[in-house]
């Protein structure tokens, strides 16, 4: 096992850190502060390749491979917790599920513009009564003719407001359960009956607008299906198997911002005459918390590899996932304590870095459903 970058990754890893030292971090603060979607940031990362990373350079991605792309968003939300989240959402779901599950027209049409990040692309699953609990979904699509006619609602979708194609699941066969879910490419431009709701008031993650949604007898041609009808969920799940590993790399980045500014702060910081860093309950912090940030990155690489193999790795990101985002949240929560009172105030980043931690045990699979999920692969 290798485990030195090549020197391509080593290149996308100097080039995005580039990249979020001098445009993302002077402004993440601000992005914090109004939670705007930061479009000019995105904008840039189209132009510079990083909204199609793992994606063919046929469909206008930069054909990076799993390892690389990891890298790269690890970068990314090592500047910012929600673009982080604005990338992964947009790549790893909305992008991942044009590309595994659309015909070539579709790749070409849709696939290609969220590559170049010319199009910003979602994922609409969730729903009041149906996270964790997907067969649970109400929205339905019921054909018609040549089209199919979508009504109900989603809720936490991620980009859903400034989507420009939206990956929508509904069920076409009520009385299947998971078998009756399929998924369809929704554009919101150009769909009557397509609403956006509002947009949620978030602990953290902010710039990455998370959205509630409507479809109104919302019409779209038939050529928008995915795959088969009833095809959606095993879809989905393999989708959000991807997923897991990039909000692995989310929450890493996440955790290497915390661990970074606790480093310089402890060598600054001066109580009883000495830099806080060199009393030995400091450096026990540090030390443990370096070595949860890269236990993190050999399980999030770990499952990368195997993705890379195509071999099966549902268990093992599903551990890359629960044991990222739990370690960012403690390694975060650890550089508040460094910095104190300060750490409790918005004058130093400490406290966004927790704030944004947090989300990473939540979406795309809770640690709670994780837990089942690597319990279920031991036992079989």
């Amino acid at each position: 096992m290798d485990f030195a970058l090549t020197a391509e990754q080593k290149q996308i890893k100097d080039m995005v850190s580039e990249f979020v030292d001098e445009e993302v971090k002077p402004r993440a603060a601000e992005i914090d502060e109004t939670d705007e979607f930061p479009a000019d940031l995105v904008a840039e990362m189209g132009q510079l390749g990083l909204m199609g990373m793992p994606f063919p350079e046929e469909y206008g991605g930069a054909g990076l491979d799993y390892h690389s792309y990891a890298i790269g968003l690890e970068e990314i939300s090592r500047g910012s917790g929600g673009l982080g989240t604005i990338v992964a959402a947009h790549t790893s779901l909305a992008g991942n599920m044009l590309y595994e599950f659309g015909n070539e027209d579709q790749k070409q049409t849709y696939l290609t513009p969220v590559n170049e990040g010319t199009d910003i692309g979602a994922f609409a699953l969730s729903e009041p009564g149906a996270g964790s609990d997907v067969p649970a979904m109400e929205t339905t699509a019921v054909k018609d003719g040549n089209e199919y006619v979508v009504d109900g609602g989603k809720l936490w979708i991620s980009n859903g407001s400034v989507a420009d194609t939206v990956v929508v699941f509904a069920k076409t066969d009520p009385d299947a359960g998971n078998k009756g879910i399929s998924s369809f490419v929704v554009r919101p431009e150009e769909d009557d009956g397509f609403v956006v709701e509002g947009t949620e008031h978030k602990l953290g993650d902010k710039g990455c607008p998370t959205a509630e949604l409507r479809f109104d007898d919302m019409r779209i041609p038939e050529d928008r299906l995915l795959g088969d009808e009833g095809d959606g969920f095993v879809q989905a799940l393999k989708t959000l198997n991807g997923g897991r590993i990039t909000i692995a790399a989310r929450s890493i980045g996440i955790a290497r911002a915390a661990l970074d500014d606790a480093v310089k702060y402890a060598g600054e910081r001066e109580q009883f005459d000495q830099p806080i860093g060199e009393f030995q309950a400091i450096k026990h912090k540090l030390a443990d918390m370096d070595t949860k940030v890269q236990a993190a990155k050999l399980l999030m690489h770990k499952a990368a590899d195997l993705k890379m193999r195509d071999e099966t790795f549902i268990k093992e990101a599903a551990q890359a996932k629960l044991y990222a985002s739990e370690i960012s949240r403690e390694v975060a929560n650890e550089g508040i304590q460094i910095h104190g009172g300060y750490g409790y105030t918005k004058d130093f980043a400490a406290e966004r870095y927790y704030r944004d931690a947090k989300l990473n045990e939540i979406y795309e699979g809770t640690s709670e459903i994780l837990r089942n999920t690597i319990g279920d692969w031991l036992q079989k």
